[in-house]
């Protein structure tokens, strides 16, 4: 598949697939982690099951507008520079179909069982699968072939998240219960029979939270993946910012100083891309510009700036030239047009409009030994739309599921109820599981199809 003729009527067909497949995830995403927004003020009788969700989606769209792209190529990054921009655009064929077939097949899965799941455990997954696959395929090893620091980051704050939040939301709850004396705030819903007053307010707020803090972080790596498809379908269209040409001016002139960086500081056996990236753009002017061609040299040169950047062999004054002049390159391949926000958006809101149902019932009825109280619900999505805003703002990505799945164990265990070990167990076996999986099947998938 890497011998496509660029804009083949066969290649153009297999990336459209990809673009369908792209929608589809991000579709089945508002299965799993939009729910959670939801799924408190829908078991309590709070909102309608449609008005939430119509809420939910609405401030999904607030949160990826204005939620920044800095999660969204912090995941895209992953990828290595060959794959993630090859100057013709074909091996995106393989690439998206391993990402999002692994990823899709992954959340249908666990989906089906009710099992509250990472989708970005998915994503990051099959990102690290096809990484090591592209590296077996050109027989190099995985430290040349996988950003190994910037995996550890992400995996980092995948890891801390739920103990924060599980932590957070328990000492929460526990401070409330203490302070405010209305039994309503710790009695589970009864029946039909909406809660009242504040406390319904609350509990709207708090929905309100996690559905803008989600869309801030969860929508940036569907942008990212939208990007992706986008630039494997026209990547003479899509590969440069629409307002790079005065960017593009002073290209020239950051490689001209990154040149010698690069050269200097060898990093895992890739210099030698990176230079022959380096010497091409310092010859860039805008009258000369290929679009993908450009592209492609950009993030080899980010990528040699990167390793300058975390080699401890180099002097402070390097390592920060080599983060300023990679912030400086950036902006011209790091973007996303507005209709990508919004398909985004849609395509989160539209799932959890047709499957919130299944983790709505695990979240408020299988986590404790006891129903789900307005008292825990909201304490857990309080803490966790601080988390989730947080880390968006910040650049790493987290995962919905996972801290507001965890917060509500926390409130459990500050009630003094306990929790459901069968299905901690069997959530827990599907955090393990995923990265294993995931990565196992795009790695071979990636190969396969290239091969």
């Amino acid at each position: 598949m890497l011998h496509f003729a660029p804009y083949s009527t066969f290649s153009i067909i297999a990336l459209v697939i990809c673009f369908a497949l792209v929608c589809v995830f991000e579709f089945v995403n508002g299965f799993h982690d939009t729910a959670n927004a939801v799924a408190t003020v829908i078991y309590t009788n709070s909102l309608k099951p449609r008005t939430a969700v119509i809420w939910s989606g609405f401030m999904n769209f607030v949160g990826v507008i204005l939620g920044g792209i800095s999660v969204a190529y912090g995941l895209v990054e992953l990828l290595p520079a060959d794959v993630l921009s090859p100057p013709n655009g074909d091996p995106a064929v393989p690439m998206l179909i391993s990402l999002f077939g692994t990823a899709l097949a992954w959340n249908l899965f666990t989906w089906w069982f009710g099992i509250p799941n990472s989708s970005s455990h998915c994503v990051i997954g099959a990102l690290i699968g096809i990484a090591i696959g592209d590296a077996l395929l050109h027989t190099r090893s995985l430290g040349n072939s996988v950003d190994w620091s910037q995996i550890w980051k992400i995996l980092r704050a995948l890891a801390i998240s739920p103990l924060l939040g599980l932590i957070g939301a328990g000492g929460l709850y526990f401070v409330v219960r203490h302070l405010v004396k209305d039994p309503e705030l710790y009695q589970p819903p009864q029946g039909d029979k909406p809660t009242h007053g504040w406390i319904r307010g609350l509990l709207i707020l708090t929905c309100t939270g996690v559905s803008f803090s989600h869309g801030s972080n969860d929508g940036q790596k569907s942008i990212g993946l939208i990007m992706l498809t986008i630039i494997g379908i026209l990547p003479a269209t899509f590969a440069l910012a629409p307002d790079s040409a005065t960017q593009i001016t002073h290209i020239a002139q950051n490689a001209t100083i990154a040149a010698p960086l690069i050269t200097q500081y060898d990093h895992d056996g890739l210099r030698d891309e990176a230079i022959a990236s380096v010497t091409r753009l310092t010859q860039t002017s805008p009258d000369t510009v290929v679009a993908s061609a450009l592209r492609a040299d950009i993030y080899e040169v980010v990528a040699g700036l990167k390793a300058v950047a975390a080699n401890t062999g180099a002097s402070a004054h390097d390592r920060a030239t080599a983060r300023n002049l990679s912030n400086q390159i950036r902006p011209v391949v790091e973007y996303a047009p507005w209709w990508v926000r919004l398909l985004s958006a849609l395509c989160l809101g539209i799932g959890t409009m047709i499957g919130y149902r299944r983790i709505v019932h695990t979240l408020g009825e299988k986590i404790g030994n006891t129903h789900l109280t307005p008292a825990q619900g909201a304490s857990a999505e309080l803490v966790g739309a601080g988390l989730i805003a947080t880390a968006g703002y910040t650049g790493l990505p987290v995962s919905t599921t996972h801290i507001i799945t965890a917060g509500i164990a926390g409130t459990m265990l500050g009630s003094g109820s306990g929790i459901n070990r069968g299905m901690l167990v069997r959530i827990a076996l599907a955090w393990i599981c995923t990265l294993p999986v995931t990565i196992t099947l795009a790695a071979a998938l990636f190969y396969i199809l290239n091969s």
